[in-house]
């Protein structure tokens, strides 16, 4: 392995990923990719060089075969999704200018997803563990408990899960300048967040540890699409952190210009987008005709 690669000479930190997955569907253009907050954390750090592991759950149906064979691509193994009855988390986008307006979200059989136990004996083996956006609360409680290292993302619902002792969390922030951030940093600490990230867009990302606030310039780019961007952030921002040995400020720096390079593709880590499938229109024929007609 080359000297410039993660972990070259010395043993790979054990990274795992748990929770969303989907198919992100883009109407106005009739493609459609594979995402989810913590695969594309996974994703991202397969494609870095990282030994990585994704947990989470798909349904028997076609969109479940569709995400397992994408995953595979990225060096992710199958054989660590669980396929449940049910449907495949799907959500249907429009896009507006590069942005994302979300018009149909469904979690599907992924929703309030808790590993099974074998999963959960790797989970609670890693060196890192990330929990994706929606993450289920008993599993947040467990994880604090058992003293595993990990973070969630919460998105823009900051509070909705038990925030005592987690170790690392990252959510969605204002991004208009005239909104102080240090609200949000304080009350996400004050709910039981050890350390907290909050990215703002354009505005940048800004990181609380207790000790002090350390702010980082968003990297400007054209943006294709933003799907997935905030989830590259995550990757780069955790190995830099936690396994290059970098301080805060580097740390946000180069999540930043990986959140930014995402921007310039479809979806959420590098794949060759699909047409949108016959079968997938028909499933979700109400919510398509309604977006249309909007």
């Amino acid at each position: 392995m080359p000297s410039d690669l993660p972990g070259a000479g010395m043993t790979q930190p054990k990274l795992v990923a748990v929770g969303d997955n989907c198919l992100d569907t883009y109407l106005t253009s009739g493609l459609l990719t594979v995402g989810g907050n913590a695969l594309n954390v996974a994703a991202q750090w397969r494609r870095n060089g990282w030994t990585a592991r994704y947990f989470g759950a798909v349904g028997e149906d076609p969109e479940g075969d569709v995400v397992l064979a994408e995953l595979a691509g990225v060096g992710l193994s199958p054989d660590d999704v669980e396929r449940r009855p049910g449907d495949t988390a799907v959500t249907l986008l429009r896009d507006e200018s590069g942005d994302r307006k979300f018009l149909h979200e469904s979690f599907g059989v992924g929703e309030n997803y808790m590993p099974a136990p074998e999963h959960y004996a790797v989970i609670a083996g890693a060196d890192w563990v990330h929990l994706g956006t929606n993450a289920n609360k008993d599993l947040v409680r467990r994880l604090v408990a058992d003293h595993v290292p990990f973070s969630i993302d919460v998105s823009t619902t900051h509070l909705a899960l038990p925030l005592d002792g987690v170790p690392l969390l990252f959510a969605s922030g204002p991004d208009e300048v005239d909104k102080p951030v240090e609200p949000l940093l304080t009350a996400l600490r004050a709910a039981g967040a050890r350390q907290v990230v909050v990215t703002c867009g354009r505005r940048g990302s800004y990181f609380d540890d207790g000790k002090g606030v350390v702010h980082a310039p968003a990297t400007l780019v054209d943006v294709v699409d933003t799907c997935g961007a905030g989830d590259s952030f995550i990757a780069t921002f955790l190995t830099a952190l936690r396994f290059e040995g970098r301080g805060p400020a580097e740390a946000l720096h180069t999540a930043s210009v990986a959140a930014a390079q995402t921007c310039t593709h479809l979806g959420g880590f590098p794949q060759k987008p699909r047409p949108i499938p016959e079968w997938l229109p028909a499933k979700y024929a109400s919510f398509i005709t309604d977006a249309q007609g909007a």
